[in-house]
């Protein structure tokens, strides 16, 4: 468990489907997780005595991970992008949200498109502020796309667009980013997501 910002947790877990670690956050004092898998070694625990969570948030519809269980335990609301609800069903109950809103936490969603229709940025206000992405931006020792073979049928294409989608994402103010996938950047994400994206 790493303490990016006051008040933001970060840690990383096994995630089985996909047989790789994953990346979760917690925004402590908003009580809001963002595609949380549970903390390895007590994570239940370590959320209730810690402030239990109210909301999970979800960057895309594959990223409801363990919410189900945190939502079990402490009673959640599960928010996903309304275009990608369709995944959930027979899951659990989740509230819709629209590229735009203001969700709880005062975490603002934009959108990414381009790998997927419900891809979201989560705009998050906190310490110099964050970016919180889902899989259209990766960082495994420098931010990436994922490989080829998980974009689709025309991955230069998919790039294309998501390089237009961060460009137009910098206008927001943030300093760090916060991948589903690799390793968070407490600072100087934005001056690397210009470099990367051109």
């Amino acid at each position: 468990m790493d303490e990016l910002a006051a008040g933001l947790w970060y840690w990383t877990a096994r995630h089985e489907h996909i047989g790789a670690d994953v990346s979760s956050y917690y925004l402590l004092a908003e009580r809001v997780l963002i595609d949380p898998m549970l903390p390895p070694g007590g994570g239940l625990q370590w959320l209730e005595e810690h402030g239990p969570p109210e909301h999970v948030l979800m960057t895309n519809r594959h990223h409801d991970r363990d919410a189900w269980r945190i939502r079990e335990r402490f009673g959640c609301a599960v928010h996903c992008i309304r275009n990608g609800l369709h995944e959930l069903e027979g899951r659990g109950p989740a509230e819709p949200f629209d590229f735009g809103d203001e969700l709880p936490g005062g975490v603002v969603a934009h959108e990414v498109d381009a790998i997927c229709p419900d891809e979201t940025a989560l705009h998050i206000e906190v310490g110099e502020g964050f970016l919180s992405v889902a899989d259209g931006l990766i960082n495994y020792d420098g931010l990436g796309f994922v490989s080829d073979g998980l974009i689709g049928d025309d991955p230069e294409a998919v790039k294309d667009g998501l390089r237009t989608s961060y460009r137009r994402l910098l206008s927001l103010d943030f300093d760090g980013v916060m991948c589903a996938h690799g390793d968070p950047m407490s600072s100087g994400a934005k001056k690397a997501l210009r470099e990367f994206v051109g």
